[in-house]
């Protein structure tokens, strides 16, 4: 049906039991929840003037089976507006229509033609006939929307589920894409599994053999595909949420409402019993709703000027996020929303965490101004239903609020993207960055700036989905973002990257040593600095994405996992997995005291440069080297790190226990299987080590 049309669609003929009787409900708990006698709805608006709710059998129905108008006078306690339907069950599809004054220049956006998305909907459905441009030009988008579902939140068997609860000191974050890490063809599995929850269940054994205890899912709340600038393309990350209770419903196998939720739940179940953590993460900065040409979905049609936060000028919208809008989230209506959703997904769903993007974006107040003690962030903390979750932050915004190193909370973990930026400089050979580079092995102390705060919390990284894979940061000086249809506009133009001689894949062995050399580098030290480590989906087995460096809308074999690179990446593969057993092994890396804590006589960790007890901290320094030692001071593991693009010499410590030699256990410049030999039992005979350009050698004292 042509959107133009919509006017003229029928209403479905009722069925037996298509016409419920009603009672005048409750306001608590908000969403649609089912009783044995039927189904309570709730939901919030407060300068609505009148509100219907409609039923629907299939999400395709160009109008409802029943319209059920509620009465402010029966159906209204405050601002919430509610009903219950005797005999109504889980999987009917339902939506809301919103009537109050159309006055954007006051804040409201009121549109009664628009069907609107339950905020509380755990789960959604788009139809076949799905339409973004039906919320956004006039008229009615009935048969158009997308509909939320009511489901049985108590409806599944979790077979005793406990959440393996690993701390962070021994955690090996792994982020993935539910979607791209099985949908290509090489995957291996059926093509209604590919790219699905269950799909990914599949792989559980590779990343248990890897030695992940995490998986960190890209966005999985319910989102708009179609939410990007071209019909060409698709919205592939999800980073624009539709609805904040609802798992993505296209990464299902089946169209089963209830399944929608089963299916995740499954995926969690099956993690949890290979004792991996599952970590969403969540997008509360902003919607799918965008700016004020934006479409009608939920939010801006039920409270506007509650949910964003708008502009002095309240036809428009604050944009801190790059993408529209800025969610309103120090508003109570809005906090509690989010709060109820985390938990939702802790106490339904199961998961272990949340990485929360763009958090500092949650540090605003109504007006868009930083707040010194965000509510909904010590909310978060404080709340005993996420008290055993990880919560980590992005903690920056596009408005400019960068709060890396001084997020609130005692709690909270960050993405440490000076780390990133530091270890890619470093190793490519820039100056003046030797002593920011040390900080961050020792677990960035000079950055947080708290003693007694455990190191852990620094959520280490090389690549994420955002940028550049580890393949290509090696293999090209520049984005090559073509294919996205914005003329190079999209995408960060300094990723610290080098193509060491050819941009793209190269035929030179000389040039192809060299990068392997450097991907090899960035694990040791990312797997083997203090801090939590997190590795970007497929960078152990050189997956690329051709160059382009910001892929939110390829959904293609551009940004999906090929699993033929698994066989083809074998060396490195075990590289990696010996890394990560490694870094589980041995205490030293698990700590949850700073190494370079106290004074260097009772410090873990001691500097060195080509001379022992002389590091070099001059700006043009381009090499390292440093001691780890336990409590007793007795030395463990001796790094050397030539950043350098000629050798160098390096002198190895004197060992005082007697008995005790350096032996050989990392040589990024060596090839497999000699560039790990944890078993080696020829000791190190020279005092002094001659290290090969662009090389990491660790030694261990035994």
């Amino acid at each position: 049906m042509d959107i133009h049309q919509h006017k003229t669609f029928q209403f479905r003929q009722p069925r037996a039991k298509d016409n419920y009787t009603v009672q005048a409900g409750r306001s608590y708990p908000l969403g649609a929840t089912v009783y044995p006698e039927g189904v309570n709805f709730s939901i919030f608006s407060k300068n609505c003037e009148r509100m219907e709710l409609w039923l629907f059998h299939d999400a395709d129905d160009s109008g409802p089976f029943q319209i059920i108008s509620l009465d402010s006078s029966k159906n209204k306690s405050f601002y919430y507006w509610h009903v219950f339907v005797e005999g109504l069950g889980a999987e009917t599809l339902y939506g809301y229509k919103v009537y109050g004054k159309y006055d954007p220049a006051n804040g409201h956006r009121f549109d009664g033609e628009k069907l609107l998305l339950d905020p509380y909907a755990r789960a959604v459905i788009a139809g076949k006939n799905y339409r973004r441009e039906a919320a956004v030009l006039p008229g009615d988008n009935t048969p158009f929307a997308m509909k939320s579902v009511v489901i049985d939140a108590g409806d599944y068997d979790w077979e005793g589920d406990r959440p393996p609860k690993h701390p962070y000191s021994r955690s090996v974050i792994y982020e993935l894409h539910v979607k791209g890490f099985t949908k290509h063809p090489s995957s291996g599995l059926s093509p209604d599994e590919r790219g699905t929850y269950s799909g990914l269940t599949d792989k559980i054994p590779y990343l248990k053999e890897l030695g992940i205890t995490a998986v960190e899912l890209m966005p999985v709340f319910q989102f708009d595909e179609t939410d990007v600038h071209s019909p060409l393309l698709k919205n592939y990350w999800g980073y624009s949420p539709l609805a904040f209770f609802a798992p993505h419903s296209s990464y299902c196998h089946t169209s089963e409402p209830q399944v929608i939720a089963n299916e995740f739940r499954d995926m969690v179940k099956a993690f949890h019993k290979a004792g991996i953590e599952v970590i969403l993460d969540v997008v509360f900065n902003h919607t799918t709703e965008g700016n004020h040409l934006g479409p009608v979905f939920s939010f801006r049609g039920l409270e506007n000027s509650f949910y964003y936060i708008l502009a002095e000028n309240k036809e428009y919208y604050m944009d801190f996020t790059g993408c529209g809008n800025t969610l309103n989230s120090n508003h109570s209506i809005v906090r509690m929303l989010i709060l109820d959703a985390l938990k939702r997904w802790v106490t339904e769903m199961h998961v272990d965490g949340f990485r929360f993007d763009l958090a500092a974006v949650m540090s605003r107040d109504e007006h868009g101004n930083p707040i010194s003690n965000p509510p909904i962030l010590w909310e978060i903390e404080a709340d005993p239903v996420l008290a055993q979750t990880k919560i980590i932050a992005e903690a920056w915004d596009t408005g400019g609020l960068y709060e890396l190193g001084s997020f609130i909370g005692d709690k909270w973990a960050e993405w440490n993207g000076q780390f990133r930026d530091n270890v890619r400089r470093f190793l490519r050979g820039d100056d003046h960055v030797v002593s920011a580079f040390a900080s961050n092995i020792a677990g960035s102390l000079s950055l947080f700036q708290k003693p007694f705060r455990d190191p852990n919390r620094s959520i280490n990284f090389i690549t994420c989905h955002d940028g550049f894979t580890l393949n290509d940061l090696v293999q090209y000086n520049q984005k090559h973002n073509e294919a996205n249809g914005e003329g190079g506009s999209d995408g960060s133009n300094e990723n610290y990257s080098s193509n060491y001689g050819v941009e793209g894949p190269a035929d030179d062995a000389g040039i192809e040593a060299v990068r392997l050399r450097q991907i090899k580098n960035f694990f040791t030290i990312l797997l083997l600095s203090q801090g939590t480590p997190m590795i970007s989906m497929g960078d152990e087995v050189r997956r690329t994405q051709h160059g382009n460096n910001n892929a939110y809308c390829q959904d293609n074999e551009t940004s999906w996992f090929n699993w033929e690179d698994v066989a083809a990446n074998q060396a490195l593969l075990g590289f990696v997995k010996k890394l990560i057993r490694f870094r589980t092994s041995h205490p030293i890396f698990q700590m949850e005291k700073y190494w370079a804590l106290f004074n260097d006589s009772e410090a873990n960790i001691k500097w060195h440069g080509t001379k022992l007890d002389e590091p070099d901290w001059r700006d043009d320094a381009h090499s390292i080297a440093y001691s780890l030692q336990d409590e007793a001071g007795n030395l463990l593991f001796h790094f050397i790190v030539n950043a350098y693009w000629e050798p160098l010499e390096f002198e190895l410590p004197l060992l005082a226990q007697k008995g005790k030699k350096w032996y050989p256990l990392i040589d990024t410049f060596q090839a497999s299987p000699k560039d790990f030999t944890p078993d080696n039992t020829i000791p190190i005979k020279n005092a002094i080590k001659l290290v090969p350009p662009r090389t990491v050698i660790v030694s261990e004292a035994r």
